[in-house]
């Protein structure tokens, strides 16, 4: 009972604690700059308290639900856990949208419903956790760091629900976990989430990281289509570095499946290439479009630009002033 209490009374005052930075980010009068930098900072706070209880509510149920769903399917109902994941996103989608007023608008679902595949997306922050609680499709599992399965109550539910766990450190059990991810991929027809910049970026500006292989090795090898999954730049919403998180919708595209039927391990650098620079293209568009203006190229495309002008007899600032205009 005393436990019990004293659990309780914790709650409670995490609860008190992120009301109380909310009510202070909105009552601050914003007539001052630093009346105005401590409701940004109240803000902030206050959505990742929110943003952390509802990740920890969600796990919690999610073990629970996986737990039972694992159940149902050894009582016969075929693939039933391979939803585990997918309701489990869809109730952290819709307690973020609660608690913090940031949600991700997906435009191109119809993509979302081709299964077996290999989904790929770009990797900003932490808050791409509510991205795929927005995206997510049924029957879709993530990959993650093997070092996760041991968090509590977040490691229990992503073991018990298919998570494709990969330890970095070690090739062999690495190849080991995408083998098994291709059987279950073609006996369940359970596809995949991928983050192949393999960190997040933290950008500020529409950009990707170098790709890893990864992704593009275990679409070739499953033979199943890889589908791109592009969200917009989004550190006008958060920014840990600025104390910045605010409430706003995010764009999401779901790019047209690239096939990968016919392809071999020789063709996985091109499919490599060929996937970042639409993803590129798209994320750059997307950008722009939420933020209602144009934006800088990114580092390696305003290469290129410079590159092709140069070969055509214009120099970089023409290109520059033509990107501006």
């Amino acid at each position: 009972m005393a436990l019990l209490a004293i659990l309780t009374l914790a709650l409670l005052t995490y609860i008190a604690l992120t009301l109380s930075l909310y009510a202070l980010s909105y009552l601050t009068s914003p007539t001052s700059s630093s009346a105005s930098t401590a409701s940004r900072i109240s803000a902030y706070y206050a959505r990742l308290l929110a943003s952390w209880f509802c990740l920890t509510l969600c796990a919690a149920y999610g073990t629970v639900a996986s737990a039972t769903l694992r159940v149902v399917e050894a009582c016969g109902v075929k693939d039933a856990a391979g939803l585990s994941q997918w309701t489990v996103a869809r109730a952290f989608k819709w307690t973020m949208w609660a608690a913090t007023g940031v949600t991700f608008v997906v435009q191109g679902e119809e993509e979302l419903r081709r299964r077996p595949a290999v989904f790929v997306g770009n990797h900003q922050t932490e808050l791409d956790v509510l991205m795929l609680g927005c995206v997510f499709p049924p029957y879709t599992s993530v990959t993650a760091k093997s070092s996760l399965k041991y968090v509590p109550i977040l490691g229990w539910f992503m073991a018990l629900s298919k998570t494709v766990f990969i330890d970095r450190k070690n090739r062999q059990t690495a190849l080991a976990a995408f083998d098994s991810a291709v059987h279950t991929m073609h006996t369940a027809k359970q596809s995949v989430y991928i983050f192949p910049e393999g960190t997040r970026s933290y950008y500020t500006a529409p950009d990707l990281l170098p790709f890893k292989k990864g992704a593009f090795h275990l679409a070739v090898q499953a033979q199943v289509p890889v589908i791109p999954i592009v969200v917009a730049n989004y550190s006008e919403v958060l920014d840990s570095r600025r104390k910045v998180f605010r409430a706003g919708k995010i764009p999401v595209k779901v790019l047209p499946a690239i096939e990968t039927k016919g392809l071999t391990a020789a063709d996985v650098d091109r499919l490599t290439t060929e996937t970042r620079e639409k993803m590129l293209e798209e994320l750059v568009r997307l950008t722009e479009l939420a933020r209602g203006q144009k934006v800088a190229p990114p580092a390696d495309k305003a290469k290129r630009l410079d590159g092709e002008a140069r070969s055509s007899g214009v120099d970089a600032k023409g290109v520059q002033a033509v990107g501006a205009a």
